[in-house]
Parts: C-alpha cells; structure tokens; sequence
C-alpha cells in the first residue's frame, strides 16, 4: 500500500514537471508558478563609454593637422585642418560637430609641424589642461619620414611615447575621448606622385627621403628601402590600435586613413605629400564617421 502510494506521488509529481516545462513557464522549487512571486525586472543596460556627440575637441599631432601646405607654399594653415579646422571647404571634425561658433570656441589646434610620436605626451598634457571631450591624434608619419630607413623611430620607443602620451591626457583629463588615425600609407603617397615631373623635382629638395628619394629609381634596393618604410607605417599602426584598445575611451580608426586611396587632388600643389584642401575634407569625412558612430 505504501508502495503504491509512492509510486502514485512520484508519477504525479513528474507529469506536473512536465507541464511545467512545456508550457515554458518558470516554477519554483516546490512546483509552484514562478510568475505568482511579480514579474521579472529587464537587466540594466550598460551607459555606453562612448559619445557620439562631443561637445569639444583639442587637436594633436604633426604637420598634417595643422594644415602644412594646404593654402600657401612651406606654411601652416590651421584654418584648413581636417580636425579643428573652420573652412567651409573642409568641412572639418569641428564644424560638422560644433557649429561654426562651436568650432571658433570650443576647438584647440595642438599640434606643430615636423612633430614626431616622442612629443606627443607634452601636446597631450596642454590638451589635458584645456579639459577637451574628444581629442584627436594624427602622429607618426615624421617618425617614419626620416632620411634614411635606418633613422625611423623604433618601434618599441613609438610604443612608449604613445603610452605616455595616453597617461599624460588620463592624469589630467580622465573622461576625455580620444579618436586616433592611423598613420598614412607613405607608399602610397609616393606611387601617387612619382609620374609628376614638378613633384618629382619638389620631393628632390628632401621630403620624407627614405620614401621619396629617387622617385623613378625602381631598382630591387630602391623597393627595398621603400618597403622598410611601409613595414615600419604598418607596424606603427599596430601600436596605435594596441594601445588604444587598452582604453575604453580611445578609438582607433581602423586603418581608415592608412587604407584611403588619396589621388592628385587630394595633395598639396606645392609639396605633392601633404593633404591639400580636398585631402584634409576627405581626413574630415573619414574622422566624422568614426567618431558618431555608437560602435567603432
């Protein structure tokens, strides 16, 4: 008898799991509707690190975001700068996220031309003080624009100045974003610009000499030293994508401007290197892009 009666309880016990679970309800650990205990709370979600919508920006960097050769021959034009810069014609960083008045006031060029990686902690410390909410980095090219392959920035010290640079900007300025460009493909800059005649002439006066000297000379040590300097840009852009993604509040651009197929238009007239007005509107588009969207 007691034996049957076990049976009965284990049998209606099972049938009543059964149910349970086909109806895809939760119980409870006694067999009871789960729902009866009030209905379950969403998990919080996350505030995202990120926001599209800075409402200042202070630049750093080298010659390329000061705008070098874009409007007058061996000058800076910070006006033209892919970044903070207030030409219409570029339609800079700035201007698509501030405004004109925004751009004008709440927009700081750091950067100085021939700056190489090892001073970007001093500029990241100035722009530290100024409290930005976005920062932009454009730095590298003068570390691998050397005379010579042999006197490019080692990789290792581009790496620590890099770093410190980041900890510069946290030291003063922890909830700043930062937005950081890849190095451009110097290669390509050359192979653009090596039919030119007036640019092959202009580069012989010393531009980016491991790159650019002897244009026409397509001998295997020619190739050679050109791609030192391309393995060097690719390793560089290694770090910067490393080391960025070690902070939550860094975006690298994924080698957007290292992968860009800058043409004539997009070159200075006066040096054929340096991004002319069309150049830094295209530096501007692929920056806006990265920069609003919610995901790098």
């Amino acid at each position: 008898m007691r034996a049957g009666r076990r049976w009965r309880t284990a049998v209606v016990g099972g049938v009543a799991a059964l149910l349970c679970a086909a109806a895809l309800s939760g119980c409870g650990p006694d067999g009871g509707d789960a729902a009866a205990a009030g209905p379950a709370r969403p998990a919080p979600r996350p505030t995202p690190v990120w926001d599209a919508s800075p409402a200042s920006i202070a630049a750093v960097g080298d010659s390329i975001t000061r705008g070098f050769d874009a409007c007058q021959v061996l000058a800076d034009c910070p006006e033209a700068s892919w970044s903070t810069g207030t030409d219409a014609t570029v339609d800079s960083l700035a201007l698509r996220l501030l405004g004109p008045s925004g751009a004008t006031a709440r927009s700081w060029n750091l950067a100085r031309t021939g700056a190489r990686m090892a001073e970007l902690p001093e500029q990241m410390g100035r722009a530290a003080a100024l409290r930005p909410e976005l920062v932009t980095v454009m730095a590298g090219a003068n570390d691998a624009c050397r005379e010579r392959p042999e006197l490019m920035t080692p990789v290792e010290d581009f790496r620590a100045s890099f770093t410190a640079a980041l900890a510069k900007l946290r030291s003063g300025a922890p909830k700043a974003q930062v937005y950081v460009t890849s190095v451009p493909d110097l290669k390509r800059l050359w192979s653009t610009g090596r039919s030119n005649p007036m640019s092959r002439q202009i580069w012989k006066l010393g531009i980016c000499g491991a790159m650019l000297a002897d244009a026409e000379d397509l001998s295997p040590g020619a190739e050679e030293r050109r791609n030192l300097v391309r393995a060097r840009v690719v390793a560089y852009n290694e770090v910067l994508r490393e080391v960025c993604a070690k902070d939550t509040r860094c975006r690298y651009d994924g080698g957007a401007v290292f992968g860009y197929p800058f043409g004539e238009a997009q070159l200075s007239p006066w040096d054929f290197f340096h991004p002319s007005r069309d150049g830094q509107a295209r530096l501007a588009e692929l920056a806006y892009r990265q920069v609003t969207r919610v995901s790098p």
